[in-house]
């Protein structure tokens, strides 16, 4: 990558340009990747005025060949202080950088990190290099210690990480045989092998690799942030009025930074290193922190020790931080880059940067979980209402927020030790809490909500939230509404901050309709469940209502719901069965397949797309439909499949576009949905090829082998099958061709994709509708399923 400057005496002629063209034609045909550009000394004097990137890299020009006196001259007029005064030249350094960071959401914990410009980047040490040479005049970091700027520990950090990174840079060369800064999931595990990592019980090798990564593009981050806070307070300090505005004895505020009264604040009281994060959360208009006490808060770390931490005086300052009003998630920011975290709280200092190498959890450990606070903070704000309806409504009646705070901060500390983190990190919450004279309920409560953090989002994907068994049994899990309204904003928080992608309104209304469902069951108390016939004779009731505003009686449906099993009433909603009975009360037995779409707006699926089917049962219905639907590139999140006695086929799937987006009232989208699955239904004798789409590059890095179990539900006369496995385009339609050749019929499906994999669980039956009861063909479907998922892992 070379960056030429051919510079000119005199406007460029024929006569000059030609050789030019023969000199730059000759550096790409040897394969040198050159931007050059061509001026005069006025030319360059005029770009380097008004564009900060030309004015940088002639701040930095090295003279390879040529006159020496133009190149002096070059110096002398674009030199520092000559196109841009040192502030001016900080503050568009300054914001060239926040845009930079923009880009890659202001964190250093991408999944596949740019090694250039990521925050944490080598272009965050060339910003240093370059402000401080446009100011010291300097040429290396090492004159940073003699101008007494930044200490030679800094540097040293500063030096060593760098030179890690361009180590990884260079990997990548070797690995890509080419330039390349993009740290891909295709370099990872082969870097990971060429710097001696090797996969351990609890880690693999590029996680190892990956984690060393991520903590040194943190430590370059600090040292970024420091240099820039110490240039702000030399450039741009001196020409604001200075409004000092006094706390207490250690501290002040100095236009809006918190700053030590004396450079010994920390020696002579240590808990100032907790109470310093305590005022910003108490303070409303304190936006940062003084260069000096930045520094002396990582030089002084190291005063948190055994005794520190059983001071009452710090567990209470701990406590009030998790208290405070203002800027909470902040704040734990902060004390994470200053080392304060860590040292507090030592089992999160060996989660900083440490990443699971999947699609799923697209940030470190250490960053999911202070986004997780920040969710459960955001909750409080009425901004977020529309988006967190009922969750900003709990939010509001939580007795205690800080021991949702601790619960957020536990909930995943275990991880990468080795067993179950959540069993182990209920263990360490309870301690802590103990230790930090905390109730024995209150930390009872946070150790439960640690060691069953996933058990709602489990329960939301995988059981039939339609059951009142499933209900019942959740409800007993829980145990009472305290219980359950932490347990739900957790898990909320808790999704949001895994993967932004995941979160959308089926999954908002699944863990709504389980809230609601759970707090019902409560109420009424666990000794009284819902009794299945209450809940169909409710639901019944509800849709006749619906029926009668239309001018429907009950002897006009009474024949077509009397074909229905209790099923259809336990899964449907009473708004939806009566728009099904109103369609097959004008749809004639002979005019084939019936097709309805419309937006869900009540409950389980609001925001998805939902399709109703009413035809004559068929051969391969359900391998027929989802291949269709996956010809029309839609994503399907759920499905219903009930049978009438009658043998006609009432089946529900929710869909949403690929982009986990709604079709929303897109009319030409939706016709052409009714249009392709009427055609299917109407010919199901002809076969219908699967689109074989191209695998996604990410997905290729993750070889996730095929999981198949199968296992009968008597109560419900049925055969539960899981599928776990690569999620991939053109998934369901190909299970369900499998399902046809063994003759299954597919009840109702739970579909979750959970990054690059894909947790799917059916109920089904035999073409007798009976489960499935043969040893020898359920290890047949299993073997077969395998077989025809898995050699998509070569591809």
């Amino acid at each position: 990558d070379i960056d030429l400057l051919i510079l000119l005496n005199q406007p460029i002629t024929p006569e000059i340009q030609t050789p030019i063209e023969q000199f730059l034609t000759v550096l790409w045909d040897i394969k040198l990747e050159v931007g050059h550009s061509v001026r005069t000394l006025e030319e360059c004097i005029e770009a380097g005025r008004s564009d900060i990137t030309v004015a940088t890299n002639l701040l930095e020009a090295r003279l390879l060949t040529g006159s020496t006196e133009l190149f002096a001259s070059l110096q002398q007029h674009t030199g520092p202080q000559t196109l841009w005064q040192d502030a001016a030249f900080f503050q568009a350094k300054l914001k060239e950088q926040k845009q930079r960071h923009k880009k890659y959401e202001h964190t250093e914990y991408n999944l596949e990190p740019v090694l250039k410009n990521s925050p944490g980047g080598l272009r965050d040490v060339q910003v240093i290099e370059w402000v401080s040479r446009h100011h010291f005049r300097t040429h290396h970091l090492q004159e940073l210690i003699e101008q007494d700027f930044l200490s030679s520990e800094e540097i040293h950090l500063l030096e060593n990480n760098q030179a890690f990174l361009w180590q990884i840079r260079f990997a990548i060369h070797i690995h890509a045989k080419r330039d390349d800064n993009r740290l891909l999931f295709g370099h990872q595990q082969a870097i990971a092998s060429m710097f001696g990592y090797q996969d351990s019980e609890v880690q693999l090798a590029v996680e190892m690799l990956m984690k060393q990564y991520y903590r040194a593009a943190l430590a370059i981050s600090e040292i970024n942030e420091l240099t820039m806070q110490l240039m702000g307070e030399v450039f741009l300090s001196p020409e604001q009025e200075q409004k000092i505005q006094p706390i207490n004895e250690r501290f002040q505020i100095r236009n809006h930074n918190i700053e030590m009264k004396s450079a010994d604040v920390f020696q002579k009281t240590p808990s100032a290193l907790l109470e310093v994060f305590v005022l910003m959360g108490q303070t409303a208009n304190i936006n940062g922190v003084s260069a000096k006490t930045i520094r002396a808060l990582r030089d002084n770390q190291h005063l948190i020790d055994e005794k520190f931490r059983h001071d009452p005086q710090n567990t209470s300052l701990f406590l009030d931080l998790l208290r405070s009003n203002h800027r909470l998630y902040t704040q734990l920011l902060r004390m994470k880059r200053f080392g304060i975290l860590g040292r507090y709280i030592p089992a999160f200092e060996k989660i900083i940067g440490q990443m699971q190498y999947d699609l799923f959890h697209i940030y470190t450990v250490d960053a999911h979980t202070l986004l997780l606070i920040r969710n459960l903070r955001r909750f409080r704000y009425p901004e977020e209402r529309s988006k967190f309806p009922v969750a900003s409504q709990v939010m509001q009646h939580i007795p205690k927020v800080e021991l949702l705070y601790l619960a957020g901060l536990f909930h995943d500390m275990a991880k990468g030790r080795g067993g179950d983190h959540s069993e182990l990190g209920a263990h360490d919450a309870e301690q802590f809490c103990l230790h930090h004279r905390l109730s024995k309920w209150d930390a009872h409560l946070v150790a439960w909500l640690v060691k069953n953090h996933l058990l709602m989002s489990i329960t939301a994907q995988k059981k039939d939230l339609s059951d009142p068994e499933s209900i019942n049994t959740f409800a007993k899990q829980v145990g009472d509404e305290v219980h359950l309204d932490y347990l739900y904003l957790l898990t909320i928080a808790d999704i949001c901050a895994t993967n932004p992608t995941l979160w959308n309104s089926w999954r908002a209304s699944l863990l709504r309709q389980l809230h609601t469902e759970t707090k019902r069951a409560l109420r009424r108390g666990l000794e009284n469940p819902i009794n299945k016939a209450e809940w169909i004779e409710e639901t019944r009731e509800k849709a006749l209502i619906f029926l009668r505003l239309t001018g429907i009686q009950l002897e006009q449906v009474k024949p077509i719901w009397d074909q229905l099993g209790d099923d259809y009433f336990l899964k449907e909603e009473a708004e939806d069965i009566a728009w099904h009975a109103i369609a097959i009360l004008h749809h004639p037995d002979n005019e084939g397949p019936l097709v309805l779409t419309k937006e869900v707006t009540s409950h389980q699926f609001e925001g998805g797309t939902q399709i109703f089917i009413y035809t004559q049962d068929q051969q391969n219905l359900f391998a027929n439909t989802v291949t269709t639907l996956q010809q029309l590139s839609l994503d399907i999140v759920d499905a219903r499949i009930m049978t009438s006695h009658s043998n006609f086929s009432l089946d529900t799937y929710i869909v949403l576009e690929q982009s986990g987006q709604s079709i929303g009232e897109n009319s030409t989208r939706l016709s052409a949905i009714r249009e392709a699955l009427t055609k299917t239904l109407s010919q199901p004798q002809l076969p219908i090829p699967i689109v074989q789409q191209p695998l996604p590059r990410a997905l290729k890095h993750f070889p996730i082998k095929t999981e198949v179990s199968i296992s009968n539900d008597m109560l419900r006369h049925h055969s539960v099958l899981e599928i776990r496995t690569l999620d991939r385009p053109g998934l369901l339609a190909m299970v369900g061709g499998i399902f046809a050749s063994f003759h299954l019929r597919v009840q109702s499906a739970r579909i979750a994709t959970l990054g690059e994999c894909a947790e799917d669980v059916f109920f089904v039956k035999t073409q007798d509708n009976q489960p499935l009861s043969d040893p020898q063909l359920c290890e047949q479907i299993q073997l077969r399923l395998c077989q025809e998922l898995d050699p998509i892992m070569t591809e």
